[in-house]
């Protein structure tokens, strides 16, 4: 059922301050630049002086190794380290680490997948995914997944090749039945960039079955395009996946499923091309007008009605999904990275917004209700004005949700980069900070952090550094946030 604008603008009204109000308490004041809000009575409670615990973890204690700045009690252990550790077959562990999910594993392990993003020819890298034997899409593809074995100690075990040859292997998401969904995100079709096969596809990836991997199909009822990250709604059945991409600014799409069929390991490989139907968002504000960018929000409490449009070509054989649309027709974002699925909802990540955008703005965080089809802005970095200096976060990139409360995200900015926390309410802690230097001494340079996500139990947080490919796992003191 389609959720106009007047249906929407006539829901605000009936409920009044009940919609302005959902995740308002939102102020990131601890960002320098950000889009502030008053803080509430919630927000003092926790605040030190006020009864409640403070804030975070405390300060970000230097590392002697020049690896990871960490608060005081936590510690971090390098899993995997492109160029040191290798795979069960001999190869390096491959470089360019990103998305990354967690699994229960055998005897109290953990697996993880971890996906490589790797785009171009092989020649073009040092360490690319191993072609395993009928584990690959496309011979000529650079990316692909691994699967990395800890101990319940927390100890690297054994690390195998999930699927080779596909190309950029930029986040994804895990899925309720157990699996991982790694996300292409390129368009390169057949004959360009040296690729023998169309790319920009969804592949499903199964942790526990290697031979499930076997023959790698892309999952094309879900599209081609620029794949950043998808969620499962485990209840009704859709899958929503973000897009990375410009000229024009990408979409986030929703894949409804067709009549009868039902999730499960393998299943989405059994569709045909074009089976259910894939949406792009149409929005609307509170006073029914259309709403062209999410840009536009400028404050955290900002609610938009969805509509969904149907996509005219999910292959793309002609023309760019994103450009298959008029102004008008959709609404478009900037930068669409991580996604999570929980509180019965999507959190979704824009990562910033420049002059392609209405807005400037360097990074949100929305949360999709498919129940009441509604878009809430939780959480806004305003633009940062000097991002090599320590303190304020930009361009958020990889999302999870934190088992003690609120969200921890990756940082993909400018400058010094940062794993932070956000509260309910909005406000942010930094948790980590990327303290290897891949630049020189009078022009520093830092790799974004990717794949953060917590082991089934919660007592540990995974995240990588992209370059040159190191897995972290790291522990310590965690308490609830609020």
């Amino acid at each position: 059922m389609s959720l106009s604008r007047r249906d929407f603008a006539k829901r605000s009204a009936y409920t009044g301050a009940g919609v302005a109000l959902v995740g308002s308490a939102g102020v990131l004041a601890t960002a320098p630049g950000a889009l502030a809000a008053e803080a509430t009575e919630a927000d003092a409670a926790g605040r030190p002086g006020h009864g409640g615990p403070s804030l975070g973890y405390g300060p970000l204690i230097a590392d002697p190794k020049g690896i990871l700045a960490l608060p005081k009690g936590f510690s971090y252990k390098i899993i995997t380290r492109t160029g040191e550790t290798k795979l069960e077959s001999g190869e390096s562990t491959p470089s360019n680490h990103d998305g990354t999910a967690t699994f229960e594993g055998p005897r109290g392990a953990t697996l993880l997948v971890n996906n490589h993003e790797l785009g171009g020819p092989r020649s073009k890298w040092p360490h690319p995914v191993p072609l395993a034997d009928g584990l690959v899409y496309d011979p000529a593809a650079s990316g692909g997944c691994t699967v990395v074995e800890v101990s319940k100690h927390g100890d690297h075990v054994t690390e195998w090749v999930g699927i080779a040859g596909t190309a950029t292997n930029c986040a994804g998401g895990r899925t309720p039945w157990g699996t991982w969904l790694t996300c292409e995100e390129t368009e390169d079709k057949a004959g360009r960039n040296g690729m023998t096969k169309d790319h920009g596809y969804v592949f499903e990836v199964d942790p526990h079955d290697r031979k499930a991997n076997r023959d790698p199909k892309p999952i094309k009822a879900l599209g081609r395009y620029a794949h950043e990250a998808v969620v499962v709604d485990p209840g009704r059945g859709h899958l929503y996946l973000t897009e990375d991409a410009s000229g024009p600014n990408g979409l986030l799409y929703r894949w409804v499923p067709p009549q009868g069929f039902e999730h499960g390991r393998g299943k989405l490989r059994t569709l045909a091309d074009d089976a259910g139907v894939l949406q792009a968002p149409k929005c609307y504000d509170s006073g029914g007008n259309f709403v062209d960018d999410l840009s536009r929000a400028t404050r955290t409490g900002t609610v938009y009605g969805v509509d969904w449009v149907p996509v005219p070509d999910r292959d793309a054989k002609s023309v760019s999904v994103r450009k298959q649309f008029a102004d008008g027709q959709i609404t478009r974002a900037r930068k669409l990275e991580g996604m999570w699925w929980a509180d019965g909802g999507a959190y979704i990540v824009s990562s910033f917004a420049r002059e392609e955008s209405p807005v400037q703005h360097d990074g949100q965080v929305w949360f999709y209700d498919p129940k009441r089809r509604t878009l809430t802005l939780k959480v806004l970095l305003g633009v940062n004005p000097d991002p090599s200096k320590d303190g304020a976060f930009d361009g958020p990139d990889n999302i999870t949700v934190s088992a003690y409360g609120g969200l921890v995200i990756a940082e993909d900015g400018e400058g010094i980069q940062h794993l932070f926390g956000a509260t309910e309410d909005g406000r942010t802690y930094p948790i980590a900070r990327n303290e290897l230097n891949i630049g020189t001494a009078e022009e520093p340079e830092f790799s974004e952090f990717t794949g953060v996500v917590f082991s089934p139990d919660g007592s540990t947080l995974f995240a990588n550094i992209q370059v040159p490919g190191i897995m972290l796992a790291i522990t310590g003191p965690w308490r609830r946030q609020r």
